[in-house]
């Protein structure tokens, strides 16, 4: 299956895999599939909560997964994959300035178009490339998220990495994670902890479009 209509938008899934698929041991709570996320509806293009990755990603997450299972931690997926129609519902959400239904939960700090301009959501996404991973870490001893001093997807400066008015356990916990990622390949981002993108990612220049669905991954 190959359909491509734009330069550089492509509804080919030839290259992508379900990641749970490659790491049986994952853990998924896919957001934008579900009403709790900062716009506070289901996104257009998740049709199913599963994440699905480039091959290459999936290989470097499953490195990733083993070096933490010895140390009693799984990985959790927040969103991987994210098609290019679901960015464009997050810009025309933006355009909206009546829809601050869940401001005080996600960014009470900011008005939403400094979500754009300070660079918490972007018009592209890496993401539509299919090698960028938002994720957390999960203490099988304690059976819970580790705490990273942020939620996941909280817009502000208390999520960027280095930020520091947090415990310093809380840091440690991002850098732990930090660490593990960079050292599987991945590259890290200024604003988000919980951001990932494989440094040689395979599609850099290639944005998807086709949906969150392992079904349509295999026909």
């Amino acid at each position: 299956m190959k359909t491509i209509y734009n330069n550089d938008i492509t509804m080919d899934p030839s290259g992508f895999v379900v990641l749970a698929d490659f790491v049986p041991g994952v853990i998924q709570e896919i957001r934008y599939y579900t009403t709790y996320n900062f716009i506070g509806e289901r996104i257009d293009g998740y049709e199913e909560p599963c994440a699905l990755i480039t091959k290459e990603a999936a290989r470097a997450l499953k490195s990733a997964a083993n070096e933490l299972a010895v140390q009693g931690y799984r990985l959790k997926i927040f969103d991987a994959y994210r098609p290019a129609t679901a960015v464009k519902h997050f810009v025309l959400w933006g355009i909206e300035d009546q829809d601050i239904r869940m401001k005080e939960y996600f960014y009470p700090d900011l008005q939403k178009q400094e979500l754009f301009s300070k660079g918490y959501i972007a018009s592209r996404s890496s993401h539509s490339r299919g090698s960028t991973v938002d994720l957390t870490l999960f203490d099988m001893r304690t059976g819970r998220e580790v705490d990273m001093g942020s939620p996941f997807d909280f817009f502000g400066e208390e999520s960027h990495p280095d930020y520091r008015g947090i415990t310093e356990e809380q840091y440690e916990n991002r850098m732990m994670l930090q660490r593990v990622m960079v050292r599987n390949g991945f590259e890290t981002y200024d604003c988000e902890w919980w951001h990932f993108t494989l440094k040689d990612e395979p599609y850099p220049d290639t944005y998807f479009e086709f949906p969150v669905s392992s079904e349509y991954l295999r026909r």
